[in-house]
């Protein structure tokens, strides 16, 4: 059965995109096909990190919620874009970047239960081993799907007051959801910081393992999200990082 992971934090700025295109290209460079779907209908922006420019975008997610075509057309083999050489494989379902499509968006909103069935068909069509879904911050009924379909869910936080009560009350949703495997990590460390303390304070405060710790990093700033920094850099403690986490997936 293929995995579907998602990648969630409950206040933006996280960079939750840029973790979900790291860990699904390390997951990839095992040798598995994997998907990601951008479901931040309202301020999409991953597909700048999969090279993959608005004006190739003939087909996005907002044209499967809306009946227009199977979600299949909406997906990307983006893996050459991102230097992916062997024989992993990683597609792309993005959102649309259109004013006129966001607005209706978040006029109308969509039906989520098609979004459900649309990641079944997407895993079906592909022949996916995982699915990554990258989710809109906050908590919101299209949030709580994702939660619910997931056989893991990862929660990004920030070593910050404010990251800290929203977990609280984002890791209770999701134990409320019966989710089947949750784990934290924690993005944009300050290097000052004892990671050994930090991963000590975090674990016990939601009872709930710390699957790796990221620092805040110039190197991943100087990339500014054009391509994906383990590819780019694999020798990188930030990608071997990104490794450590894909193995606690791939288990």
């Amino acid at each position: 059965m293929p995995k579907v992971i998602s990648i969630h934090s409950y206040r933006g700025g996280t960079g939750k995109s840029n973790f979900t295109a790291n860990l699904s290209t390390t997951v990839a460079l095992a040798g598995n096909r994997v998907g990601v779907v951008d479901t931040d209908v309202p301020s999409p922006g991953i597909h700048n990190l999969f090279c993959l420019e608005p004006e190739q975008m003939n087909k996005t997610l907002n044209n499967y919620l809306w009946g227009e075509s199977p979600i299949e057309e909406a997906a990307y083999d983006v893996s050459a874009n991102v230097g992916l050489t062997g024989v992993g494989q990683i597609f792309l379902v993005p959102s649309s970047v259109k004013a006129d499509n966001i607005a209706r968006i978040l006029k109308e909103g969509y039906d989520v239960k098609r979004l459900n069935d649309g990641l079944r068909q997407l895993v079906k069509a592909l022949q996916l081993d995982y699915l990554f879904i990258d989710t809109h911050p906050g908590l919101s009924k299209e949030t709580f799907l994702s939660i619910a379909i997931s056989h893991v869910l990862i929660l990004i936080l920030r070593p910050d007051k404010q990251d800290y009560q929203g977990t609280a009350v984002t890791v209770d949703v999701a134990r409320q959801l019966n989710v089947r495997k949750l784990l934290l990590t924690i993005n944009k460390a300050h290097s000052k910081l004892n990671f050994e303390v930090l991963q000590q304070k975090v674990e016990e405060a939601y009872s709930a393992p710390v699957a790796g710790i990221f620092p805040l990093s110039e190197d991943m700033v100087q990339l500014a999200s054009e391509g994906v920094f383990c590819v780019k850099y694999q020798d990188h403690p930030i990608s071997q990082e990104f490794t450590k986490v894909a193995q606690r997936i791939m288990e």
